[in-house]
């Protein structure tokens, strides 16, 4: 009884700062809660239409839909970059805001599982993915492992936060017996989501673009540097508009591993580039679509140099300890950073991957109004989740608020 009680208290003290805040605050859910309902009045007109609404046909059977999801798995998959510095190499300045990333992770995950929804078309159809229910189809099904695997870095996480937050709002630290065990698994869950979406791509013998064994490590190298961007700026409002006390060292040690993965992350795009072009085979047509038009089709390359030359710039930004120790071009860093990735994976990966189509046809594919709709709706909804976790997790991470 008297855990029911404590639980109850939990919660009540939980969700009390979420009613309280500066007019910046209400300005901030307001607006996100208006960009929620745009994206619903789309995806109500996409149910009545169908997937016509979009742009996605035969040829490019995924689009901006699944573009975004991949992205998010990544961003979702950064608290690892917090985690191993923290909890591996005994690191306090980042164990102090280890939480953040996994807050980033839960919501993240939300927002992926909103675009699969999206992307199927009729919701009724969702079903089919649940066991019993339905029939994933597991182990043969790679699309049902990713579910498992996204699900299961879900409830990790939730746990590990859930825990934390009870601990501390008892007055008490968490127990390490439970806590670090479940903070270690955290490292290979979140290499593992990635992974899984990697050998979801890697898994269609039929599109030669994505036949890479190279994905999987390019994919997490990507994740390293977009989740941590947002964790970046995040620790700055923090620190600046709460009693959240982060230290200079822990924010430029974040921006300093972020350099290497994108250092990573580039230098895998150039062996890419590199094995395309110097070999010449037929394959070459997915490079040159990227980076130079192919079949009269020319809208994704403005996204690609865009991509490229943000991640270069941004790589350069870190990596010289003065930039990325300026506030100023620590956040344009962060931006660029951002911007490259999201091109990288919600253009470069899924359209040049479908075309041409197994008959060599080119489509192109631009995103309708709808897609961006419907997308900035659920970008706008995982803001929200992860701004309302974070403003009940920072009173209870500094000691405002206690069960008593």
């Amino acid at each position: 009884m008297n855990t029911f009680k404590d639980l109850a208290r939990f919660l009540f003290v939980s969700l009390r700062p979420i009613f309280k805040g500066r007019p910046a605050y209400w300005i901030w859910v307001l607006s996100l809660l208006a960009l929620v309902g745009v994206g619903i009045v789309a995806y109500v007109r996409q149910t009545q239409l169908g997937l016509i609404a979009t742009n996605m046909r035969d040829q490019v059977s995924w689009g901006f839909y699944i573009g975004n999801f991949t992205f998010l798995v990544g961003v979702a998959a950064a608290a690892v970059l917090l985690v191993i510095p923290a909890y591996v190499y005994h690191w306090k300045p980042i164990k102090e805001v280890v939480i953040l990333g996994e807050l980033l992770a839960i919501s993240s995950i939300a927002m992926c599982g909103l675009f699969v929804l999206v992307d199927v078309g009729q919701p009724s159809r969702v079903w089919h993915m649940f066991p019993f229910v339905g029939r994933p189809n597991l182990p043969s099904s790679l699309l049902a492992w990713d579910m498992v695997a996204l699900n299961a870095y879900f409830l990790l996480n939730l746990g590990i936060v859930t825990y934390l937050l009870y601990s501390l709002s008892r007055g008490r630290e968490p127990r390490k017996a439970i806590f670090l065990p479940l903070v270690l698994l955290s490292i290979p869950a979140a290499i593992g989501i990635h992974t899984v979406t990697a050998f979801l791509y890697n898994g269609f013998a039929a599109r030669p673009f994505w036949n890479a064994s190279i994905l999987a490590p390019k994919f997490i190298a990507s994740a390293l540097c977009s989740g941590p961007a947002v964790l970046l700026v995040l620790m700055q409002l923090l620190r600046k508009f709460t009693r959240f006390e982060i230290s200079d060292a822990a924010i430029w040690k974040v921006a300093e591993l972020m350099a290497y993965a994108m250092g990573v992350n580039l230098f895998l795009l150039g062996a890419e580039v590199f094995v395309e072009y110097y070999s010449d085979t037929e394959h070459l047509v997915h490079m040159q679509l990227m980076f130079q038009g192919a079949g009269g089709s020319t809208a994704i390359v403005p996204y690609m140099w865009t991509s490229v030359l943000a991640s270069i710039a941004a790589f350069f930004l870190f990596l010289v300890p003065r930039t990325r120790r300026n506030p100023v071009t620590l956040n344009l860093g962060c931006v660029l950073i951002f911007l490259g990735v999201f091109l990288e994976k919600g253009m470069g990966l899924v359209i040049p991957g479908m075309t041409p189509d197994t008959l060599g046809e080119i489509y192109e594919y631009v995103p309708t109004g709808t897609e961006w709709a419907v997308s900035i709706g659920i970008l706008a909804l995982g803001a929200l989740v992860f701004t309302l976790l974070v403003k009940i997790a920072t009173p209870i991470m500094t000691g405002e608020h206690t069960a008593e």
